[in-house]
């Protein structure tokens, strides 16, 4: 399928068919020097992963996979009732070096050619914008990425993700275990809580991620429960 958004396809091995319909969008770094040595790694066989896009950090849209079958990005991995992540989602790489190789700022040629493919994504799919998430949503136990300096706000801005809600209410949670099964209601794993409030504050309170449960994240997590529940959060 032609797409001016792309700039080249790059077409991967790595893929099957899809057992769900596309439902969510996973944001994911590549954390690898360069977008060609992620190009190569996502088209091995040997590697046995892939994505629906790699976005290079000059703005190159790269397809590698169609988005009707089913890219391997997702690997062990939740959300929302999913397990198979891969089957429910298109999966784009941000060509970055992540933590591992010097974390810093996403590009913003990077950046402005994420938008307008992730908002044909989304419109084309009628996916909501509390599915358009980071590994590290659906992964906490093995993934950081995108991470903190992700600017997740931006996106926000044009309707293509959630913002950070303005806190009405307060605290509501009694104990932490109130809190843990929000968490999962709202659609994280909290198989390893530690880990699972580690990746709520890396998209929600980036300034300060310890794995503590407090009085501004239970704040935080109640306020996006409330608008989802009163429609306002798809």
């Amino acid at each position: 399928m032609k797409d001016e958004l792309v700039h080249r396809e790059h077409l991967s091995p790595n893929c099957d068919e899809r057992s769900l319909p596309v439902t969510m969008v996973v944001l994911h770094y590549t954390e690898m020097e360069s977008a060609d040595a992620a190009l190569q790694r996502m088209c091995d066989p040997e590697a046995k992963v892939s994505a629906h896009y790699l976005i290079s950090e000059e703005g190159e849209v790269i397809r590698l996979v169609p988005e009707e079958k089913r890219a391997w990005h997702a690997g062990v991995s939740f959300w929302r009732g999913h397990k198979d992540v891969n089957s429910a989602s298109i999966g784009i790489e941000l060509d970055h070096p992540g933590h591992a190789l010097g974390y810093r700022d996403f590009s913003e040629k990077q950046f402005e050619a994420l938008v307008p493919l992730l908002a044909r994504i989304v419109k084309q799919h009628d996916i909501p914008r509390a599915n358009v998430v980071g590994h590290s949503d659906i992964a906490p136990m093995r993934k950081i990425d995108p991470g903190e300096l992700f600017p997740w706000d931006r996106l926000a801005e044009y309707g293509l993700a959630i913002p950070k809600p303005e806190i009405s209410l307060g605290d509501p949670f009694d104990n932490d275990g109130a809190f843990y099964l929000a968490l999962e209601r709202f659609g994280y794993d909290i198989t390893d809580g530690h880990k699972a409030v580690e990746a709520f504050q890396r998209r929600w309170r980036p300034e300060k991620i310890d794995g503590e449960i407090d009085g501004q994240i239970r704040a935080i997590l109640f306020q996006l429960l409330l608008d989802r529940d009163r429609g306002s959060a798809r």
